[in-house]
């Protein structure tokens, strides 16, 4: 049997002196607490004097170096603790129930929350009063929910602040913003039951403190791939659908704000102070960025960073960085540090076979860099810019010597829009009027559709008195007489086919 011995340990940040160190064997995991403590997860190591193992979970004091309690964690999932931003209150999951302590104390459990089955927390940013989201899956036909709750008011279902229930989730990721006044919820299956999509179905859902929920209904179908607050709390970006993707910014009513049309993407990253969005498309994309000034919806740049594996806004709002690091790539390791506008300030090659784990940016308290007005002019700089070049469509063959033609697009490109009532000088309607005219719309568009397909209506009109009718003689009257009935009962049985074919096309157009 092989053990691995890792050694922990913790410098000083200004004098690189060592802090703290402990060595334990196969250690997984760890968590900084937002001030003072440590946390490191060990794999159970069974005996058969001590079949249940040690406690594998053990919580640190970084200033005096003491074990300040252990507990037993069986499960890799679910095992990180949770503090607020004051470590005046610290959560852990256990079985059904959720366990606060206080002021670090580990000793003794301040309060609980029990809920059967209860699967994933989140506690609020922001100072007391705390709030915790907890989500419980669903079973036996009953639906998921999520519930929001203040501490320490957890007398019950009856107490929550907000209750959200709904089906399809088999996990959920949840998202406070800065305030700790909402949250967004997206609920994921692992299978796409209609087949539309490999990566399962996801859905996202708003709660906020105040009682309100709501489904956040997005226009295009597919995968969400990020969803990112703003740091005002009163808006969000949600990028999804199927390539090319739709972000869309909504406000805390889950109505859109603007809608900045397709393209490829899959990441959403608003600045500190909030001015500036860049969407981008990483991982299997070719790293295209769209820079926005989110004031004036208006477009600064579109640079392009190709195998960017890592991204970061500098906090103080001019600066980004972008790097390609292992183990998600171990090739052409390095970094570049860039001007919102586009410009490349600083680039960094890892040499030939070493490899780059991680780049981050110093840290600042909050409020350290004000917001400045947004420049739309390229910074300068010797490395320039990278401007992503309009990349050619593949046209086939059969059709490079022909004029290009629009009909021939693989997919139609939406542009940028606003979606405020009024922005572009339309009337403000209401929602349920807006929902009539959509009906209404959708309406005669099926009547237009409906309408190409019919028969025409067949006139008859009497013969010109001046014309005989034309008639055929075959000599015999009783053989002719036959003919004449025959020729009756083709045309009646004719117009009764007509006739309800009709009847069903009227139907369905009421229906409709």
């Amino acid at each position: 049997m092989h053990l691995v011995a890792t050694v922990a340990q913790t410098t000083h940040s200004q004098s690189g002196a060592t802090v703290f160190s402990q060595s334990r064997y196969l250690c997984k995991n760890h968590l900084f607490s937002q001030c003072s403590t440590q946390s490191f997860k060990l794999p159970l190591e069974a005996t058969s004097d001590n079949p249940q193992g040690e406690a594998n979970l053990q919580l640190w004091d970084l200033q005096t170096g003491d074990c300040i309690k252990t507990f037993y964690q069986k499960k890799v999932q679910g095992w990180c603790p949770s503090w607020a931003d004051d470590e005046s209150i610290a959560v852990r999951c256990v079985n059904n129930e959720l366990h606060f302590f206080e002021n670090n104390k580990f000793e003794t459990i301040a309060n609980k929350l029990h809920l059967q089955k209860v699967n994933e927390f989140a506690l609020s940013p922001g100072n007391n009063p705390s709030k915790v989201a907890v989500y419980v899956p669903g079973s036996k036909g009953a639906p998921s929910f999520v519930r929001l709750y203040q501490y320490p008011n957890f007398a019950g279902p009856t107490s929550a602040l907000a209750n959200k229930s709904f089906f399809k989730a088999d996990r959920v990721t949840m998202l406070w913003n800065k305030k700790g006044s909402a949250v967004l919820v997206t609920a994921s299956t692992e299978v796409d039951k209609t087949g539309a999509s490999y990566y399962g179905e996801q859905t996202l859902h708003y709660l906020a403190t105040n009682g309100e929920s709501a489904v956040v209904q997005l226009p295009k179908n597919g995968p969400i791939y990020d969803v990112s607050w703003s740091p005002n709390s009163s808006e969000f970006c949600v990028v999804y659908g199927f390539m090319p993707a739709k972000a869309t910014v909504f406000n805390l009513k889950c109505e859109s704000v603007f809608d900045f049309g397709t393209g490829p993407r899959n990441a959403a990253f608003y600045s500190p102070q909030g001015h500036i969005l860049v969407l981008a498309g990483f991982g299997n994309l070719r790293g295209q960025m769209e820079v926005w000034d989110v004031k004036k919806y208006r477009q600064v740049s579109k640079p392009q960073a190709a195998d960017t594996t890592h991204f970061s806004w500098c906090p103080d709002g001019e600066h980004i960085v972008t790097a390609t690091c292992s183990p998600r790539l171990r090739v052409s390791n390095g970094y570049k540090i860039w001007h919102y506008t586009g410009t490349v300030l600083y680039k960094e090659d890892t040499p030939a076979g070493k490899e780059l784990w991680e780049v981050l940016w110093q840290p600042f308290p909050a409020g350290t860099f004000p917001e400045k007005a947004v420049k739309y002019q390229a910074a300068s700089s010797e490395l320039g810019s990278t401007e992503a070049k309009p990349a050619q469509v593949y046209r086939p063959p059969a059709l490079r010597n022909k004029p290009e033609s629009s009909t021939y697009k693989l997919h139609e490109d939406e542009p940028p829009q606003n979606m405020k009532p009024g922005a572009a000088g339309e009337k403000q309607i209401s929602k349920a009027a807006l929902k009539n005219q959509r009906r209404r719309e959708a309406k005669k568009a099926a009547k237009q559709e409906n309408k190409s397909d019919e028969v025409p209506h067949l006139v008859l009109e009497p013969a010109p008195a001046s014309q005989a009718p034309v008639t055929s003689s075959h000599g015999d009257p009783e053989t002719d007489k036959k003919i004449k009935n025959l020729k009756k009962v083709y045309h009646i049985k004719y117009f009764e086919l007509i006739l309800s074919y009709y009847t069903s096309v009227n139907s369905m157009l009421a229906a409709i």
